[in-house]
């Protein structure tokens, strides 16, 4: 449970730094953004794999906005790259 709270907690950071990073000087700003995104829905997938977590659902609609949040993510810096 406490690796689950860790997991979250990881997550919402990222989150958090994403919604009020008050600059985004370029593309790679948010490329990081865009890899830590990633690497918390890789996270979200490896706790789910072990099985040691039912959280009536909330796990699974956390991924759920990971996942929306990492494909917002991917087109903002594809629209960065194409309009430098």
């Amino acid at each position: 449970m406490k690796r689950i709270f860790s997991v979250f907690a990881l997550a919402a950071a990222f989150m958090a730094g994403a919604v009020v990073s008050a600059q985004v000087r370029d593309w790679h700003d948010l490329d990081l953004v865009h890899q830590h995104v990633n690497e918390a829905i890789r996270e979200m997938t490896r706790a789910k794999a072990s099985k040691h977590y039912d959280m009536e659902g909330h796990g699974q609609r956390a991924e759920d906005e990971l996942r929306g949040a990492e494909h917002e993510l991917d087109l903002a810096v594809k629209t960065i790259r194409a309009h430098p």
